[in-house]
């Protein structure tokens, strides 16, 4: 179970460290934002290798289903995005996907 919530951390984390790149690149915020982020990535790539997977293409593609959702509450929360119906029914599709790829 520990192995599962490894997932949904990875995606925070691999959100994290990409909006500081994001952030210097697209907004002109200073190159100090890439000092945290780039422990995010790694422990994002730390996380990710804990999936309760035996491949690791098995546990990229699961993981994707989370990070669509991670994606999603960061683009409403931290960027005032309006999140359609559509989006809801999307991630509930993705996360049935990464569900079916992590069993046995």
């Amino acid at each position: 179970m520990a192995a599962l919530l490894a997932l949904p951390a990875a995606a925070l984390l691999e959100i994290l460290g990409c909006f500081a790149v994001w952030a210097v690149l697209r907004e002109g915020a200073s190159a100090w934002w890439l000092l945290p982020g780039a422990p995010c990535l790694a422990g994002f790539a730390g996380l990710l290798a804990l999936a309760p997977t035996l491949t690791a293409g098995r546990a990229f593609a699961a993981y994707g289903g989370f990070y669509v959702v991670a994606a999603l509450l960061w683009a409403a929360s931290a960027e005032g995005d309006r999140l359609r119906l559509l989006d809801a029914a999307g991630t509930l599709m993705l996360l049935a996907g990464a569900g079916l790829l992590l069993l046995p």
